[in-house]
């Protein structure tokens, strides 16, 4: 199997390394997390004008033909950044829903304003008492004669703050945990009825509890079949499983390479830590951790651009148990390591620690993708 980078990957990866080096040093990261909308709107203009909105999607579909692949690329790079732009919420998770179950007309009148970098959408999708199962959903749609009439609560929607519209799953028939009877609603953000509590995450993002009360919306915004969502919804989760795989990767590079970096100057009865044997080898064990998330990242990315399969979901579970408890590893080593420095809200060990605690937690802790992939 060949690893290797084609020209273009290259070339992509070396122009998400170029705009972090240059333009988002951790000091600029931090103002802008501390700024009213948590990212910077000149950036998501440079990520449009780029081509990285783009990337992952069909000529068809107004994309440039990226597949999981170039999305892993971009991804892992921006791990090493700690990107905080809704990269993952609008593009990853909505954007590649609409285009795996919208209509032409869906995706020229909602999927172009967001590849374009015009409009951010926000994927509406967990629920207190789901615990992970995407099929557990109470929101309800009860279909009238203008439409449906939704009505529920989610909550931890990614991205929704500065979200223009929100992709729903909601239950229009069968009962609370039916893998049939979810479908997938379109739903302007400012619609009446939709009521948004934002809030900052632990790791740097925006969030948002969300309350649908009696919120009006037409056939046209049904997206994909009436009941079939399920499907579509599972896709786009896996989509997102892969990418803040990738992103794991590259934040648990910059750790324990900054580890080894400390070790070498930090000194401690009188020559550096970095040559006390025990030390050696705890990072020793944080390397092959992050060699271990590596290689099943690019496995994930490969199977996932050849076919979206058993097998490819397989290697995605795998790939998210080994993200979130190597993550683990190397963030508690990393800041063990760096001592009590590692802990403050100054250096970015912290930073890149809390950042691989949410993926851990994101769309499936590894106990739970342990007992998916058992099941595959």
């Amino acid at each position: 199997m060949d690893f290797s980078f084609s020209d273009e990957q290259s070339m992509l990866q070396d122009s998400v390394q170029r705009f972090i080096q240059n333009d988002y040093s951790f000091e600029h990261r931090q103002k802008l997390i501390a700024s009213d909308e948590g990212f910077s709107r000149e950036n998501w203009a440079a990520f449009a004008e780029l081509g990285w909105l783009a990337l992952p999607f069909s000529e068809a579909d107004g994309g440039f033909g990226g597949t999981a692949v170039e999305t892993m690329i971009l991804m892992e790079e921006f791990g090493k950044g700690l990107i905080v732009e809704p990269y993952l919420s609008s593009i990853v998770m909505s954007a590649s829903l609409i285009a795996r179950a919208g209509s032409d007309e869906q995706k020229e009148s909602w999927l172009q304003p967001i590849l374009q970098g015009e409009k951010l959408a926000a994927l509406a999708f967990i629920e207190p008492q789901a615990r992970f199962s995407l099929a557990d959903v109470k929101t309800t749609a009860v279909s009238g004669e203008d439409g449906f009439c939704i009505n529920g609560f989610k909550g931890v929607v990614l991205g929704g703050p500065s979200a223009d519209f929100l992709v729903v799953p909601a239950r229009s028939s069968g009962s609370q945990t039916d893998e049939e009877g979810i479908s997938l609603f379109l739903v302007d953000a400012q619609s009446e009825g939709v009521q948004r509590r934002n809030y900052p995450t632990i790791d740097g993002f925006r969030a948002s509890e969300v309350t649908f009360k009696d919120v009006e919306v037409s056939s046209d915004a049904v997206l994909g079949e009436i009941d079939g969502g399920l499907e579509p919804l599972q896709f786009a989760i896996d989509q997102a499983i892969m990418a803040v795989g990738a992103e794991a990767t590259g934040a648990m590079e910059v750790l324990y390479k900054s580890t080894v970096e400390y070790c070498k100057t930090r000194e401690q009865f009188g020559q550096p830590i970095g040559k006390f044997q025990v030390l050696q080898h705890r990072m020793v064990d944080m390397f092959i951790e992050h060699e271990q998330t590596k290689s099943l990242a690019y496995m994930a990315a490969m199977r996932l651009a050849e076919n979206y399969d058993d097998a490819s979901r397989k290697s995605l579970a795998a790939l998210k148990v080994q993200a979130g408890r190597g993550g683990k590893f190397v963030g508690q080593n990393a800041v063990q390591l760096h001592g009590g420095m590692g802990m403050t809200n100054e250096l970015n060990i912290g930073h890149y620690f809390k950042r691989l605690t949410a993926i851990d937690t994101l769309f499936g802790n590894a106990d739970f993708h342990l007992k998916r992939y058992a099941s595959l």
